[in-house]
């Protein structure tokens, strides 16, 4: 009787106040929360009810997708209706969903991410090999050096430098448009072209590339967050080429300094496409209305990006900083301010946080 009761209320709302489903997706269990109307009961006095389904990451034997799935299930329970595990999900009920999940996380730990190619300056090849010589163990006896997540490094003969370029903090200003090869970059920086790139030398480099098998590929050139359109260039040819997934760095995190800006593409180029298949393997599970509900995923900052915006870079720490935000929400008192450490051990990793009264980003 009060899943009939569910079903009517659901029905008079007329799509108004339909279920809003959130869903922490692990490596080995699956959390989805399903709220929505019921009529208030002594049992739900607020009128709304809460449904908790756990379930198993992985368990092809019963369904391709767990997310999907829980909310399969929380459909069935919040309409009173069957919806077969074997028919496209109707979205008819369903007003927002959203997300946070280890899916990076765990590509990244694990090194399953997508093979790539790191596209970079003519002399740099070694770049994030050698990285900024920082030495956080200086007496450690034993280093052990992450991997580099690419496979293969294309140098590109191509240099472009900064006009008058001094160290004082109070450079004179410099009126340099008027000299050949010089341009104004987006940052109001003055960038002498010293050499571009021989664009049929760079199209073969990266047929080279794309024929062994790797179709994801980061671009990283010198001085680029300020001059773009060398990597524009080369992205465009990629493109044409038949690259599935193209990253530069001028678009991706437009930083001063390259070391940085280069580790945020490569990141980004090994584990976006396996974010785009999960999204899109996700989404093929729902009916044609999927495009005209709300879903948001969890970014590392904590806060949320539609569907079509979340990237591999910005979901490295999804899953954990959804923990963060939540027990800040639910157990830290404003009025004893006292701090929050937070331990979300998990099937394939352990999280560790802390809250103090207000997020810290780094």
């Amino acid at each position: 009787m009060e899943t009939t009761d569910n079903r009517l209320l659901l029905e008079e709302c007329g799509g108004k106040h339909r279920v809003r489903i959130s869903v922490d997706r692990g490596g080995t269990f699956t959390d989805c929360v399903g709220i929505f109307p019921v009529e208030p009961t002594a049992k739900d006095p607020s009128g709304e009810r809460v449904v908790v389904v756990k379930l198993l990451s992985e368990d092809p034997t019963h369904y391709s997708d767990a997310p999907r799935e829980g909310i399969r299930r929380i459909l069935e329970i919040a309409t009173g209706s069957p919806h077969p595990r074997d028919a496209l999900l109707a979205t008819e009920n369903i007003e927002s969903i959203r997300m946070g999940t280890t899916v990076a996380t765990n590509a990244l730990l694990e090194r399953k991410g997508e093979p790539c190619a790191l596209v970079v300056t003519l002399g740099f090849r070694d770049l994030l090999k050698i990285g900024n010589q920082a030495r956080p163990k200086i007496f450690d006896l034993s280093i052990s050096k992450p991997d580099v997540l690419y496979q293969h490094v294309v140098q590109i003969d191509e240099r472009v430098t900064l006009v008058g370029y001094a160290m004082d903090p109070r450079p004179a200003a410099q009126n340099q448009s008027d000299e050949t090869n010089v341009v104004v970059g987006r940052s109001g920086e003055h960038v002498r072209i010293l050499k571009t790139p021989e664009w049929a030398t760079v199209r073969k480099q990266l047929q080279q590339v794309f024929d062994t098998g790797i179709h994801s590929v980061a671009v990283c050139l010198m001085h680029a967050y300020t001059f773009t359109a060398h990597e524009e260039e080369i992205g465009r040819i990629a493109s044409e080429i038949g690259f599935t997934h193209v990253t530069l760095s001028s678009q991706l995190s437009p930083r001063i300094k390259i070391v940085p800006r280069a580790h945020s593409a490569t990141a980004d180029a090994y584990l976006t496409p396996g974010i785009r298949r999960y999204v899109d393997g996700f989404a093929s599970g729902f009916d044609a209305g999927f495009g005209d509900i709300r879903i948001d995923f969890m970014q590392s900052d904590g806060g949320l990006a539609p569907v079509e915006h979340f990237s591999g870079l910005r979901a490295i720490l999804s899953g954990p900083a959804a923990g963060v935000v939540g027990y800040a929400v639910t157990s830290y008192s404003e009025s004893e301010k006292i701090s929050l450490v937070g331990f979300d051990m998990g099937g394939t990793s352990t999280d560790v946080s802390r809250f103090g009264g207000e997020f810290e980003h780094v």
